[in-house]
């Protein structure tokens, strides 16, 4: 095996990670021009979102049969080139079921993108003997943040339009770039019997592969009621004025980054089970600081550790599932981050319906005893550690084109 090759794969895959995260940056202050463009209120607008949602979940399972069959390589290329490229799709709309087509697509395509380069991910730790998938989702977030915020500065200055293009055309040419330095495993054998691939099961039925799911699901939606309702927490609860109530998921996220960085390093040190487990109970703990503080300059310091925790939980689920025993990376990778993204869908709204009822306090406590579960359960990640062992005889890299 050339470790060279591996190396530059691994900075492939995370340019991939990043040009995914800076086309959704870059979405997020297109959003609310579609109400006076399409002349839509607030519920037309939740519902489009929706549809964006539906057509990344549903198009997950999907990507995993085309991994097994073509390889992540082959999948991530085609995916990535038209993800970046779909954004103007939806800002050029002409029409609301024009709009909505388009924005189901371009979810279907991100959706495919994210299981593809973490499948990829997950190939390229066998081929290094080590972790990087924290750190490759680190690059996502950089990517977001870029794309979010000069995405926002363009739109302000040049228009909507001018943005779509310019993201279109900077997030294509990143994937152009590093797509012939991608490597990853060999398409799916040829059986002999017929002479096709073989195939992927749709939904597997291994009932371990789906609570890996279930764990995932438990570890997003804590990191979605964080994002949603942190703000209006402490506005309500605590009393915060805009800024400050604004501080809680900015250090929250800014928490994630600086772990995810550096998670690849913890775990390779200390192994995926210890620590997700250690994760899972510092975001337990973070959480429940946050429901129980007196002032809102506590539950923003318990935000940021909340986001200490939950940073390298998703990324070790992940790599748990491409090391999933029986199973090719993508068809398992499809699942759990289908369950995962899901509970994303109906999380907002479920949350804002309870903390109603129940208030924010008691929500988030709630919130936290998931994430203690998740910390229980930890051991059934144990695969991820496989990355650490020798790379798989027989796997042959995926030239470039």
């Amino acid at each position: 095996m050339d470790m060279g090759e591996a190396r530059r794969g691994r900075w492939a895959v995370a340019v991939m990670f990043a040009a995914n995260g800076f086309v959704m940056g870059a979405w997020a202050p297109q959003i609310p021009l579609l109400l006076p463009r399409h002349d839509i209120n607030e519920f037309t607008l939740g519902l489009l979102i929706l549809v964006l949602g539906i057509g990344a979940v549903g198009a997950m399972l999907f990507a995993g049969r085309l991994i097994g069959r073509f390889g992540s390589v082959a999948v991530l290329r085609g995916f990535a080139l038209s993800a970046s490229l779909a954004l103007p799709l939806v800002v050029f709309s002409p029409s609301l079921p024009v709009l909505a087509t388009a924005m189901a697509l371009l979810g279907a395509l991100i959706g495919c993108m994210d299981v593809s380069m973490n499948a990829n991910a997950v190939e390229v730790e066998r081929r290094l003997g080590r972790a990087i998938m924290s750190s490759s989702h680190g690059f996502w977030s950089l990517g977001g943040f870029f794309g979010g915020s000069a995405g926002a500065w363009i739109v302000a200055h040049w228009g909507a339009e001018v943005q779509a293009i310019l993201v279109a055309l900077v997030s294509a040419a990143m994937v152009l770039l590093v797509m012939p330095f991608l490597r990853g495993e060999a398409p799916a054998p040829v059986m002999a019997a017929t002479g096709k691939p073989e195939r992927t099961a749709l939904f597997p039925r291994d009932a371990g592969l789906w609570l890996l799911g279930a764990m995932a699901l438990f570890s997003m939606v804590p990191e979605g009621a964080v994002l949603d309702w942190a703000a209006l927490y402490l506005k309500q609860e605590l009393g915060s004025d805009v800024f400050r109530s604004g501080l809680a998921f900015a250090l929250f996220s800014g928490a994630m980054a600086i772990m995810r960085f550096a998670g690849d390093s913890v775990r390779n040190r200390f192994g995926a089970v210890k620590t997700l487990r250690a994760s899972g109970l510092l975001a337990a703990t973070g959480m429940m600081m946050a429901a129980l503080a007196p002032s809102d300059s506590l539950a923003i310091a318990a935000f940021f550790v909340t986001g200490l925790g939950v940073a390298n939980m998703v990324p070790i689920m992940f790599s748990a599932a491409g090391n999933y025993p029986g199973m090719a990376s993508g068809a398992a990778i499809s699942v759990v981050t289908m369950v995962g993204y899901a509970g994303i869908l109906v999380a907002p709204a479920s949350i804002g319906f309870v903390a109603e009822a129940v208030g924010f306090r008691v929500t988030y406590g709630a919130l936290s005893l998931l994430l203690i579960v998740v910390a229980l359960l930890a051991g059934r990640t144990a695969g991820a550690d496989g990355v650490q062992a020798a790379p798989q005889a027989g796997a042959i890299p995926a030239k470039g084109a």
